[in-house]
C-alpha cells in the first residue's frame, strides 16, 4: 500500500491510497466517521480497473485530519485482532464436537 498526499490544509486532507479499493476504504471511512471531531469523510474509487482510491477527511476546528486517520486505522487493527481471536476460538469449539 502506498499513500500519496493530494491536498493538505489545517483541517482537510485528501490522499490517494494505491493498491486498495472499497473493502479497506469503506472500513476506514466508517472508523473515521465514529470520531466526533470529523465534519466529513468519504472516499472514491475513480475507476474499477485501477487499484487506487481517493480518501477525503475534513475535521471540525483545528484538529489535524492525519491524526484522525491514524486513530481510525488503529481501531480497525484492534477490531481485526479481535475478530481473528474470536474466529480461532470458534474453530476450536467446532473441532471439539
Amino acid at each position: 500500500m502506498r499513500i500519496k498526499v493530494l491536498k493538505r490544509k489545517t483541517n482537510e486532507l485528501k490522499i490517494e491510497v494505491e493498491e486498495e479499493g472499497h473493502t479497506f476504504c469503506n472500513a476506514l471511512q466508517k472508523a473515521i466517521l465514529e470520531d466526533d471531531t470529523i465534519e466529513m469523510a468519504g472516499y472514491d474509487v475513480p475507476h474499477p480497473l485501477v487499484d487506487s482510491a481517493i480518501v477525503y477527511v475534513h475535521t471540525k476546528g483545528q484538529r489535524k485530519p492525519e491524526v484522525a486517520i491514524k486513530e481510525a486505522a488503529k481501531r480497525i487493527l484492534g477490531q481485526s485482532k479481535e475478530f481473528r481471536r474470536a474466529f480461532n476460538e470458534a474453530l476450536k469449539v467446532w473441532q471439539r464436537k
